[in-house]
């Protein structure tokens, strides 16, 4: 539950979940997956193309658009 009322609180910026957590981008995209499971909601998988769009916006590093290439 403190997941959830963290992003709350931060108003869906998963920058700010990240570092109020010390959490990299994708364990924090994996647990709002899994609030989504809880809730019945299915959650889109990000594209490749998301992915390098984030890594290039400095949303994320390389190693997390590496680690979230090898998901898809």
């Amino acid at each position: 539950m403190g997941f959830v009322l963290t992003f709350l609180r931060c108003q869906g910026k998963i920058r700010d979940v990240e570092k109020e957590l010390g959490i990299s981008y994708p364990t924090v995209i994996k647990r709002l997956d899994a609030v989504n499971v809880l809730l019945g909601n299915q959650a889109a998988p990000l594209g490749r193309a998301e992915i390098l769009e984030q890594l290039e916006r400095g949303e994320i590093s390389v190693q997390e658009a590496t680690q979230l290439l090898k998901q898809t």
